[in-house]
């Protein structure tokens, strides 16, 4: 099993026990425009505590790592766990809804997105609105500097001026998140803007 058809997997698992959850980062960036081929995956997660030993079924040992126990403490505690694949060697990251004071107005503003696997199959799936990706990736470019925050900006951007998606980038929102984050990351957004939409329009007049 790939890394990717993993990550699918347990997104199936929890539309399977109808838990609720919603996919974060690169991997709900991929929705939107995100082209890169490796990235780590986040899932934030509500879980009940009915949900936990019927999602930890669902990845039975011994080639599967996912404990109930932890799950219920993560939860109790607000802190990621993971689910493994131990043949493989892959991991995911769930993160408790209760991390944050904020993933709960994120969690409201979710949409239903198609996806599309390696196999080119479809399955439909709960993410973050583009905005909310955005400024995650804006929060751990503050923190990091990591380059491929900024590059996966970029391609959301162009990907939503072009009209291919059917979920538009609230830039408001954005904007104002950035100028909390601070000058020189408010000065990455306006830059990251300002790039795609002459990117667009370079591609419209070719």
């Amino acid at each position: 099993m790939s890394a990717m058809k993993f990550y699918l997997r347990i997104v199936q698992a929890l539309e399977k026990i109808n838990a609720p959850y919603m996919i974060v980062g690169a991997f709900a960036g991929w929705a939107f425009g995100v082209r890169r081929t490796t990235f780590d995956v986040d899932i934030l997660v509500d879980l009940r505590a009915q949900d936990l030993p019927a999602l930890a079924a669902e990845f039975p040992l011994p080639r599967y790592y996912a404990d109930p126990e932890m799950m219920r403490n993560s939860m109790r505690l607000g802190i990621m766990f993971n689910l493994i694949d131990t043949s493989e060697g892959v991991k995911a990251d769930l993160v408790p809804m209760t991390r944050e004071p904020g993933y709960r107005a994120a969690f409201a503003r979710r949409v239903r997105q198609t996806f599309e696997d390696e196999e080119g199959n479809r399955f439909d799936a709960w993410c973050a609105q583009p905005a909310d990706i955005i400024i995650g990736k804006l929060k751990a470019w503050t923190e990091g500097r990591s380059s491929k925050h900024p590059a996966d900006i970029h391609q959301m951007l162009v990907f939503s001026l072009s009209n291919l998606s059917n979920v538009q980038i609230d830039q408001t929102i954005v904007t104002t998140q950035a100028a909390r984050l601070g000058s020189e990351t408010l000065a990455l957004w306006q830059e990251l803007v300002a790039r795609a939409e002459s990117e667009v329009r370079k591609n419209k007049n070719a």
